[in-house]
């Protein structure tokens, strides 16, 4: 049959080798994309330390210590390095700003704000194929654009949910500071030393941000530092101003010799006097806030009372 139609004969070759060809290419992808992926569940899964040198030892110790708490970072670790590349030149004046906002989130120390800022982008990058995919069908090609608009938009919003983060701890942080102080006050003055007294409180409110931050300094004094510069690291931790005001007092005070008694419990009642000013401050705001909502609702009210009788008016017949 094919001999009657020559052509055909060529053309029918050609569509094999094509078919094979294309099949060739997608298996050659599917393979790659299973390498990818049984790569990235390898290195997610296992953890190795990198082999370290006397000029960067402590820089490994930490982005080996990085690589055991976070999975993300472990399985995108070439990726995430290469955004904290650019990201220490494209965002180098933020970057201060998010070292502090880590530090006072509690997050792991290990992390540096660039790569941190790399690991907020990496997010939102592994978001965008959901995005094209619900925004093209949703809007046609024009849900492409939509699609990159949200993956920045999701990345200044993890942006912004870090700084919250800081900010909800450090009040919770000072809600609680008077209380510990209080309690260094009375282990000290019934004999303890500091600390003792430092080591008791902590145990009390270990699970609270606020022992946590007095545990890193108890840590610290244990490991050799001077109680001046523990209380100072704690400082720089935090950077509220606050928190700044009474460490300094702190500091000065021991400096002068001033019992550390007296010291926790004068800083207590400042931050107690702190705390009711700014209760009051919120008092006084909420009612400036809560006066276009009432204003909204009164027109509101009206509109439905009268509303009727002004449409009857309106539409009633003449004569």
């Amino acid at each position: 049959m094919l001999d009657l139609f020559p052509g055909f004969e060529f053309v029918f070759a050609a569509d094999e080798s094509t078919d094979v060809l294309f099949g060739g290419i997608a298996s050659a992808v599917v393979g790659a994309a299973l390498f990818v992926l049984a790569r990235t569940v390898t290195n997610t899964l296992h953890s190795e330390d990198l082999e370290q040198d006397e000029a960067w030892r402590y820089d490994v110790n930490r982005i080996n210590e990085l690589r055991r708490v976070d999975g993300l970072y472990r399985a995108f670790h070439p990726l995430m390095k290469l955004f904290a590349r650019f990201n220490h030149i494209a965002f180098r004046e933020y970057l201060p700003e998010i070292s502090r906002e880590i530090q006072a989130a509690g997050l792991p120390r290990f992390w540096t704000a660039e790569e941190y800022l790399a690991k907020l982008e990496l997010i939102a990058l592994l978001l965008l194929p959901a995005y094209v995919y619900v925004f093209v069908e949703i809007m046609g090609p024009a849900g492409g654009v939509t699609a990159v608009v949200m993956t920045i938009v999701t990345a200044w919003l993890l942006r912004r949910r870090l700084a919250t983060r800081a900010r909800i701890r450090l009040m919770q942080i000072k809600r609680r500071l008077p209380f510990l102080l209080d309690l260094l006050t009375l282990l000290m003055e019934a004999g303890a030393t500091f600390l003792q007294a430092m080591a008791e409180a902590v145990d009390q409110f270990g699970d609270h941000a606020v022992g946590y931050e007095f545990g890193r300094v108890l840590s610290e004094i244990n490991m050799g530092k001077g109680r001046t510069g523990a209380l100072e690291a704690m400082r720089d931790r935090l950077s509220d101003d606050e928190i700044t005001s009474i460490v300094g007092s702190i500091i000065q005070g021991e400096e002068l010799g001033t019992p550390l008694a007296r010291l926790f419990r004068t800083q207590a009642d400042v931050l107690r006097i702190k705390r009711t000013q700014r209760a009051e401050t919120i008092a006084g705001e909420a009612g400036v806030k809560m006066l276009l909502p009432a204003i909204l609702v009164m027109a509101s009210t009206v509109l439905i009372i009268l509303g009727p009788f002004i449409l009857g008016f309106l539409y009633a017949p003449i004569g």
